[in-house]
This record gives structure tokens, sequence and C-alpha cells, in this order.
């Protein structure tokens, strides 16, 4: 898991430091390679593998760009006993085909859609971790299925350099300058049009807009580490244009959270999805 997540992520493996994960506890279920609980649905075209954890309210768990169910192991041991966990390998990435040539977060939103369908769930929670975050907006916006609360970790409304660190978006380009190179050369080591999609979502995707967001009716926590990709002020703008939003900004913590810091992270969203909050403006 530890190379695919590397590969594939590009600038965002740079924060996870994969070491903190074992000093901070043990986890032996096989999440995201569970033979006796994984699935396969088809949803779009694509195959798309997914399992289940728990019982109670449902809360889809969404990783990041180049992730998988594994990446969201934390939050899986976490909120299993809370809530009934359904995790995904989005498409194009761990078990789950791809089948498209243009990987859109639109497509992703799409397949998540079919999957709250495909298990006929009346309503929902949602975290999601940097892409994840974004499709979980993108979910909100569409209104297609019913949401009561959204955790957005690490997303973003754009690939720009006014939303994210001027230096991501530039190492992106040279992993994508690499594997054009390779995919030229006819080189089979690794998946490099898989590589250049996801590249594609990094540089030239979301678009997501201020009245975008308020058409979210669902409560949303807005979540960053003040170290993060996603810059500080992103992360307000997001939060001021919501019209039932929380946000927090972890102090000391960068874009892994959710996988090197998993206490803190865990503690804060749970008690965002379980707390009630009134949104009503008093003077």
């Amino acid at each position: 898991m530890k190379n695919t997540i590397i590969h594939h992520i590009i600038f965002l493996c740079l924060l996870f430091q994969f070491s903190c994960l074992n000093a901070q506890h043990k986890i032996h279920t096989s999440y995201g390679n569970n033979d006796s609980i994984g699935k396969y649905v088809k949803l779009n075209g694509a195959q798309i593998y997914f399992e289940e954890y728990g019982k109670g309210d449902p809360l889809l768990l969404i990783h990041g760009c180049g992730g998988n169910i594994k990446s969201m192991q934390n939050q899986i041991h976490y909120f299993k006993n809370k809530y009934r966990v359904i995790v995904a390998d989005s498409r194009g990435q761990g078990k789950s085909e791809l089948k498209t040539d243009s990987l859109t977060y639109d497509q992703i939103t799409k397949d998540w859609e079919g999957l709250v369908n495909y298990l006929k769930l009346d309503s929902i929670n949602i975290l999601g971790w940097s892409d994840g975050g974004i499709i979980g907006l993108k979910m909100g916006i569409r209104k297609n299925i019913k949401i009561n609360k959204i955790i957005a970790m690490g997303a973003n409304l754009r690939p720009d350099t006014t939303a994210v660190k001027s230096w991501a978006p530039e190492n992106v380009k040279k992993h994508q300058s690499k594997a054009r190179e390779m995919r030229a050369k006819g080189d089979t080591s690794r998946d490099w049009n898989l590589e250049l999609q996801l590249h594609g979502l990094l540089l030239n995707q979301p678009n997501i807009s201020h009245s975008d967001l308020k058409k979210i009716t669902a409560s949303v926590l807005i979540m960053v580490g003040d170290r993060d990709i996603i810059k500080n002020e992103h992360a307000v703008e997001i939060f001021n244009n919501l019209p039932k939003g929380q946000l927090c900004i972890m102090p000391g913590l960068n874009h892994g959270a959710p996988l090197n810091n998993p206490k803190i992270f865990n503690e804060i969203a749970n008690r965002f999805l379980t707390e009630k909050f009134d949104y009503t403006i008093k003077e």
C-alpha cells in the first residue's frame, strides 16, 4: 500500500508521514483486502469495489487521489463501532475499474451516488479526505442523495495557487512530464495512463463556485491542518460560503492528519457528527 500511495497521490504523499501510522496503534483487519467483506458492483460502466463495517446510520468514507480503502483504515477502525461504515475504492483506484480516458470528479461523484442508491440508503453522512472532501461537497451541491452532514478534510474549490500552496502543482507537473515520457517509451512498469488522469484531476479540477456551495443544505465541517497543502485562507473562503458550515483549522497538523494524527482528527470529526449545532444567527 505504501508504494502505491507514494506513486499515485503525487504531492500529497510528501505530507502523509506513513511511519507515524504504526506508532499510533496497530490495525489487524485487512481493510481494502477483506475477502469476507468486500464486494463489487457495476456502476456507470465500471466495477467498483466496496466494503461495509458496523451498524447504525450510514457513514461514507471517501479517500483521496490515488488512495484506496486502506488509506482510510484509521477512520474505519474508529467509526465502525458507531456507524454503518461504507468505504469504496474510487474509480480507477484500488480494486475499482477505470473505464474512462478522462477521469473527473463528476464521474466519481456519480459513482458514489450510484453506490448509495444500490445500497438503498435513505440518508447518509460523509467523511471525505482531500479528493474525497471534494466529492462530498459535490454530492451536497447535486442533492441527488439526502445528506445529513459532510466532513471535508483538505478540500479545495479550484486547482490554482489561490487555493493550494504554489509548490504543489509544480510538483505534479514534474510527475506529469515524467509519466508522459514513460508512456511514450512504451514502459509497462506502471499504469501511466491512470497516473496522467490523476494528474489531470489535481491540475485542472475541481471548479466549484461560491454559488455552488450555497446550494448545500447539509451541515458541513471544513477541516484543514494549519500546515496543509490547502491554504488556510482558502478553507476560510469555503466556510464563509456555506449556509450551514463549521470550520476547524488544526494546529500543527498537515494534509495527512487522518492518517498520521488519527486520534485528533477522528475525535473532532466524531464531535461534529454526534453533537447538534444551532446555526441560527443571534444578535
